[in-house]
């Protein structure tokens, strides 16, 4: 599902912030609003619980069952035959799946 908060909550801060101009200050807050929610900022990149669908109180063997569950899924392998594009995919997915797991395990092996 997309974000839609940070258009909302843009549109009226911009608003209210230029009060001399309201729709002036509306329309940029609706475009930083658009960039908040579009990840533009790239909020979410950063955490390699959310590459996995996991959070950061995650056990080391919910942490290994989501891994080998999505690298399952989307290894290259499994669409070998397929076009072009979808071998792409999966190729980049998978890669994420793996930058992910090794980052989460460094992580760890740090504390």
């Amino acid at each position: 599902m997309k974000r839609w908060y940070g258009k909302l909550l843009g549109f009226f801060a911009g608003a209210a912030l230029f009060r001399t101009n309201p729709l002036f200050g509306a329309l940029i807050g609706l475009l930083i609003g658009h960039a908040f929610d579009t990840d533009w900022f790239k909020l979410s990149r950063d955490n390699p619980y959310a590459a996995l669908g996991l959070t950061s109180d995650a056990t080391d063997a919910e942490v290994d069952q989501a891994y080998r569950r999505l690298i399952a899924q989307y290894h290259p392998d499994r669409v070998a035959g397929a076009a072009r594009e979808l071998r792409e995919q999966a190729e980049t997915k998978a890669r994420e799946i793996n930058q992910a797991y090794d980052r989460i395990k460094t992580l760890r092996r740090s504390r």
